[in-house]
């Protein structure tokens, strides 16, 4: 009897079948090499081009504490045997991120990560550890600059200070989350640009948030001073701050735009300050409701002008006492905040346009900033 397979001959005659040959050592390493190439995308080769120069800062600083005893010296049996300060200082260690800008090993962070360090050291992601000196910081835009010097010329990143973030495109932010790696790699997320032109409230005097750029790409702590970057892998911000009620990422990060962080960071390297010592001659307060009312306007909006001072760039201007100032350079002001923020922008000698109402018209008056003696 012969069995018939479907499809197959009758007659099965066996046959020696060879195993399968492993490829030529040259060969394996082609085939990986195509297969790693099919990984690669524009986020991936933005992050290996701007990983070398991404650091992590490590400061120590002295703050100044409450005294845990304070609340004895509110009575007045111990007040008399305590004579310990309310306030002591002490010595704090932090950690946050930063990068290059320069192969000559100028290094970009936060005011709030090294603004305060009596001790800054700076660890390259190839095992160098490097002690920093800072050149200067800036409170209100919360940046910082240091220097150190290396043997030879470091990696470096360039702020891309002529395009603008496009909302939904792709960014990359890099940095030491936690402090968790000191020389290794820095941790990479990736999100979208959510929003720009955020305004943001300060927990800390002096700390003016202005125009940020809104990330969900995950910002932690110790993120502060690393570089958000984009597809082409370019700097377009410097992480700053999140909002969280945890303390953790939950995708609202805030980053100093470029075009502006470049401007501070370049006075501080020349003069190791922002010079904003700026004379306007204006005494100025928020239109409350009230105001508006008595005013006779439409809505509450502004600054109004109290009085000025005689002679003061202000007066030169044209302007006077009662002007509403509503915007400078084209940004609306609707509050004194809005207008100590907009003026922050400027030097001495800077002019600026001011947009005032008066008596129901719209002047735009040129007022040219003078330096406080």
């Amino acid at each position: 009897m012969v069995l018939l397979l479907a499809g197959c001959n009758s007659e099965v005659q066996s046959q020696e079948v060879s195993p399968p040959q492993r490829p030529a050592v040259s060969d394996t390493a082609a085939i990986n090499q195509e297969i790693a190439s099919s990984r690669q995308n524009a986020i991936t080769r933005a992050v290996a081009a701007v990983s070398p120069a991404v650091v992590n800062v490590n400061v120590i600083e002295v703050r100044r504490v409450r005294d845990p005893m304070a609340s004895f010296y509110d009575d007045p049996f111990f007040r008399n045997f305590l004579r310990r300060p309310r306030v002591r200082e002490q010595q704090v260690e932090s950690v946050g991120s930063g990068f290059i800008i320069s192969p000559d090993g100028y290094v970009v962070t936060n005011d709030h990560v090294a603004g305060n360090a009596t001790k800054i050291d700076v660890f390259l992601p190839d095992g160098q550890t490097l002690p920093a000196e800072l050149v200067g910081s800036d409170a209100a835009t919360d940046l910082a600059l240091l220097k150190v010097e290396p043997e030879e010329a470091l990696p470096y990143l360039a702020f891309d200070t002529t395009s603008t973030p496009i909302v939904g495109e792709w960014v990359i932010a890099l940095g030491n989350p936690f402090g968790l790696f000191e020389s290794a790699e820095p941790s990479v997320t990736v999100g979208v640009v959510s929003a720009k032109d955020r305004n943001l409230q300060s927990g800390r005097r002096g700390r003016l948030y202005r125009d940020m750029i809104q990330t969900d790409a995950a910002i932690n702590r110790g993120n502060s001073g690393g570089p958000l970057v984009s597809a082409t892998g370019e700097v377009i911000g410097v992480n700053t701050a999140i909002y969280s009620e945890s303390g953790g990422s939950i995708g609202i990060g805030f980053a100093v735009p470029a075009r502006k962080a470049f401007r501070i960071i370049e006075e501080l390297r020349e003069n190791g300050r922002v010079d904003r010592s700026y004379y306007t001659g204006l005494y100025l307060t928020t239109v409350t409701q009230r105001i508006a009312n008595i005013l006779e306007l439409d809505r509450a909006r502004g600054v109004l002008v109290r009085d000025i001072d005689p002679s003061s760039p202000a007066d030169d201007a044209g302007l006077q006492a009662y002007d509403i100032i509503i915007g400078i350079n084209g940004e609306r002001i609707d509050t004194q905040d809005d207008y100590v923020a907009r003026v922050y922008d400027y030097r001495p000698g800077d002019e600026i346009q001011m947009r005032v109402l008066r008596d129901g018209q719209t002047l735009t008056l040129p007022l040219r900033l003078g330096r406080q003696e």
